[in-house]
């Protein structure tokens, strides 16, 4: 099974649950889903391929190439995306996301409304601010889910940081809070580490949750005590890329198509 799965096979286990629900959203958001395309792309546009149920507009997605050809038993354009790019790209239009149709575990037809609704959760940016931390404490009382989701999360950031650091601290002037402090963290990817972590809350549901960010220096005076009491999470390290053969266009996540 499938990451993608086994969220939906939770959700679909505990209908009544808001946390596995929005577990399943976000995999879907953080998975790479193959779009269905009525044509090659041409010029950076593509239309998707969309599938009238009653009276809804559906295009259609999976989780894996070889998903996708089971469905269409033929050869079909597509494009390789994230379930993030997707939503954002498919807001607005009227059209709902068919997951894994007739094909997996996971087959799902989600409403028009469902992907606004997640474009524009995950459109929400964390605020910045500038605060010294007076004092560092062990975590406590962290949900389950959070550090599940956070675990989740810091698995698919190979490279772009040593370590993070979970930690609970106290500003001046401020109350204690929960704190996750990335070492040696790349200063292009601080933004997206930042919007990853703000996710993982957001999608632990955790009401009037928050989760400070702090980017430090292995030489930070801080990160000695860090090391004492806070819990620690290893971030993997960057692999060599393998060569791979891209058999459809659309698939450079840094100039996606435009959906039309």
């Amino acid at each position: 099974m499938t990451p993608l799965d086994q969220a939906h096979a939770a959700m679909e286990a505990n209908p009544d649950d808001d946390a596995m629900r929005l577990r399943f959203y976000e995999r879907l958001a953080d998975s790479e889903l193959f779009l269905l395309l009525e044509d090659e792309p041409t010029d950076d546009i593509a239309k998707p391929m969309i599938f009238p149920v009653e009276d809804q507009q559906f295009a259609l997605v999976f989780d894996s190439e070889e998903r996708l050809v089971a469905f269409s038993k033929t050869p079909t354009p597509f494009v390789s995306l994230s379930g993030r790019m997707i939503a954002n790209m498919l807001n607005g239009q009227g059209i709902g996301l068919g997951v894994n149709l007739s094909v997996a575990p996971s087959s799902i037809l989600l409403p028009d409304t469902a992907v606004t609704w997640l474009a524009k959760t995950l459109s929400v940016k964390p605020e910045t601010s500038q605060a010294k931390p007076v004092a560092i404490y062990a975590p406590s009382a962290v949900p389950e889910v959070l550090l599940t989701s956070l675990d989740t999360k810091l698995a698919a950031m190979a490279g772009v940081a040593k370590a993070a650091y979970l930690a609970e601290v106290s500003y001046e002037d401020a109350p204690r809070t929960h704190v996750i402090a990335f070492i040696e963290a790349i200063e292009q990817a601080q933004s997206a580490i930042t919007t990853a972590v703000s996710e993982a809350l957001t999608f632990s549901g955790i009401e009037a949750g928050t989760l400070d960010v702090m980017f430090l220096r292995a030489s930070d005076p801080i990160c000695a005590e860090l090391a004492k009491v806070a819990l620690r999470f290893d971030l993997p390290e960057l692999l060599e890329p393998k060569a791979r053969t891209i058999a459809a266009p659309g698939s450079n996540p840094n100039k996606p198509p435009k959906l039309r």
